[in-house]
């Protein structure tokens, strides 16, 4: 799309979605159904809603209304009408989970406070396998892919998770969930382009019968750099990624699943590159090459009412070749989970796990070394849990831990306790205590990280280096959860949910010793010892509220609000430089989300957003308020066409400082779609 086109779309677009949202922010909530879709979620009430079964808290299916945990389920209808076109912003549609765009390609994610590039304390999960890597704790969300029309939902956990999914797992779970073959057969085909997303396809095509299923799918784009104050443009992105997905119901009681995807990309990116010798510190702007793939198999035994057994297992390959750092990586995973019932109302949930990284990082530059730069990363986990029905159908305590071990850390436990009540079938209170961890990664406790302060006395450079931390411990976290659902009347839903977490052994940047001189590697140099420590404590505190509304059968309204307090500060005794400030300063304190969904006939749908983020001034981020729009025509029985707006109450705004050099500005952006199903 022209810059013509988008000055075009402003007067147009930007009074409607004010006028409306003003609306939805007087009547909070939506349910976003697709009129013109076959998916048969676009007929469920709001109770029914409630009853679909989800799988991310407990691994075994239960409905939301009886989930003791702060769960949100972003369906596949809530994706295509929002007119996102990646994972991350889909996650915009989830109260609680702080979403910021760094540039073109990269993402700030988190949940519940500390959001950063890797989101370390976020686990996130497709289709039940783990993309978190233990390189840096996080993941790098541009290579988490898939094409959006597959996805069923997005199953997202605010707050702890570990006793079921095991470490990492500390403010929040995200399972991204894919449709399973059978409801995918035919062929779908879908293009577009715009001024950002300047062109993309995507091809699927599945078939089979009653026993086996499968899908083949590819994919391509090519976007565009985000605004840049000074004309650098490194971000711009292109990739493509391919996969399959077969499952095969050999009887009633044996289900099994095989899918893989590979991917490619050029991924631009601004790294800072520093070394011994002059010029000691620079700035490379360079297309990064990313590639890999995985394969996954699954097997289901249902032997009863409330007893199965699961086996799953995956390989990933990640190739990463960026301006300053190579990773190549192989990970290999195994989980068992066995579900069966006592005599008394008792569900056991028990299982087993193991996972094995070999990674290879040779040194591209002698300020960020990973020492040894070949090493195995190991993960041993089991869990227990008992549900226990205290009165059927009405209070369940659960009790379960997981106990896991890392070649970093030692055994290490990770209880909790939950209470469910549900006092009718709409309505459900909630209360849970969770502790969970964040074990150590290759960062603290291999690398060798130069930064380059300035001149030093004499002219000598003077230069501060991360030494590898082989005493780093786990970060721990004690969580306590409140929660409350219910139907209020026939057409409008409620969802409260509060919490406070106490943190011990957070990561600092610790000074460890006064400056000295050093000769080699040459030349001459003065260095400042340092290390990535464990110096950090602190509490956060907050609440989340989504409700929801149909004032009408053509009208639907959804809403959130999420208020965060952060107060993150030095242990005592800790040698940290100064960083909690600019913790507490990187996650926004307030976030509104107003949706408002029309179904203007049968054949056409208008879907329009506003979002309010508070400030970051730990990333000297202004607060900003922003809209989008998505504009949706059955043309005909095969044909759709969607036109969608995002971003449109300002040309651009920054979202993150995640970079360096002056903040990058997400554009205003439109493009149009058009899909062919048969």
């Amino acid at each position: 799309m022209t810059k013509l086109g988008a000055s075009l779309l402003k007067p147009v677009l930007a009074p409607l979605i004010l006028a409306v949202l003003f609306q939805a922010a007087a009547y909070p909530q939506v349910l976003q159904a697709d009129l013109g879709s076959d998916n048969p979620l676009k007929q469920l009430t709001l109770e029914q809603l409630g009853n679909i079964e989800v799988t991310t808290a407990s691994k075994a299916p239960e409905e939301v209304w009886k989930t003791p945990a702060a769960i949100y389920v972003i369906t596949g209808e809530d994706i295509q009408r929002s007119g996102v076109t990646t994972i991350p912003e889909a996650l915009r549609l989830a109260p609680g989970v702080e979403v910021a765009r760094i540039d073109g390609d990269k993402w700030s994610i988190g949940i519940r406070g500390f959001g950063s590039r890797l989101a370390r304390s976020v686990l996130v999960l497709i289709d039940g396998r783990t993309v978190y890597t233990t390189l840096f704790a996080g993941t790098y969300w541009e290579v988490q892919d898939t094409m959006l029309d597959d996805i069923d939902r997005i199953e997202v956990i605010r707050g702890p998770g570990g006793t079921i999914w095991g470490p990492n797992a500390v403010n929040g779970v995200i399972n991204i969930i894919t449709r399973k073959s059978k409801d995918t057969h035919g062929t779908l085909a879908s293009a577009g382009g715009g001024n950002v997303e300047q062109g993309f396809a995507n091809l699927r095509h599945g078939g089979g019968d009653d026993k086996l299923d499968y899908r083949i799918y590819g994919k391509g784009f090519n976007r565009s750099p985000q605004f840049h104050s000074d004309d650098r443009n490194f971000d711009g992105w292109q990739g493509g990624q391919a996969g399959f997905r077969s499952d095969w119901q050999k009887d009633d009681r044996n289900d099994y699943t095989l899918q893989g995807d590979i991917y490619d990309q050029a991924f631009g990116e601004s790294v800072q590159a520093t070394s011994y010798a002059a010029p000691y510190a620079q700035i490379i702007d360079k297309d990064a090459h990313l590639s890999g793939g995985n394969i996954m198999g699954k097997w289901v035994r249902t032997q009863g009412e409330g007893k199965d057994i699961q086996i799953q297992a995956y390989y990933d390959r990640a190739n990463r070749h960026e301006p300053n750092l190579t990773d190549l990586r192989d990970t290999y995973d195994v989980d068992f989970l066995e579900r069966f019932r006592l005599p008394g109302r008792q569900q056991i949930s028990w299982g087993l796990g193991l996972r094995f990284t070999h990674a290879s990082n040779p040194t591209l530059f002698p300020g960020l070394t990973f020492q040894p730069s070949e090493r195995t990363d190991k993960l041993y986990t089991a869990f227990f849990q008992d549900d226990i029905a205290v009165v059927e159908n009405k209070l369940t305590i659960s009790l379960g831990s997981k106990l896991l071990r890392t070649n970093f850390s030692p055994v290490q436990l990770e209880p909790s306790a939950r209470v469910l009540w549900t006092p009718t079938s709409t309505q459900t209170f909630w209360t849970a205590f969770t502790h969970a961890v964040r074990t150590p990664s290759d960062v603290e406790r291999e690398l060798f990280l130069l930064g380059y302060v300035g001149p030093g006395p004499g002219g000598l450079p003077f230069l501060a280096r991360f030494n590898a931390n082989r005493n780093f411990r786990s970060e721990e976290m004690n969580g306590y959860e409140l929660g409350y659902r219910k139907l209020v009347m026939k057409k409008i839903y409620v969802d409260i949910a509060g919490f406070y977490n106490h943190y011990s052994d957070l990561l600092s940047e610790d000074i460890t010793g006064s400056p000295f001189i050093e000769d080699n590697p040459p030349p001459i140099h003065l260095i400042l010892p340092a290390e990535f420590g464990n110096g950090l404590v602190g509490t956060t505190k907050g609440v989340e509220i989504a409700p929801e509304w149909r004032p009408t059968k053509f009208w639907r309204l959804r809403g959130s609000y999420s208020y965060l307090q952060m107060d993150i500060e030095k242990s005592p005794g800790s040698l940290d430089v100064g960083t909690a400030p600019g913790i507490n300063g990187s996650s926004p304190k307030h976030e509104i989300l107003a949706q408002s969904g029309f179904d203007i006939s049968k054949n056409f749908t208008l879907d329009l957003d506003y979002r309010y983020i508070s400030a970051l001034p730990g990333q000297m981020v202004a607060s900003y308020s922003t809209g989008d729009a998505n504009f949706g025509w059955r043309v005909s029985q095969h044909f759709r066409m969607a036109i969608s707006g995002r971003n449109l109450l300002q040309p651009h705004h920054a979202e993150d400082g995640g970079d360096p050099g002056p903040l990058v500005q997400i554009k205003r952006s439109a493009y149009a779609k058009l899909t062919w199903q048969d």
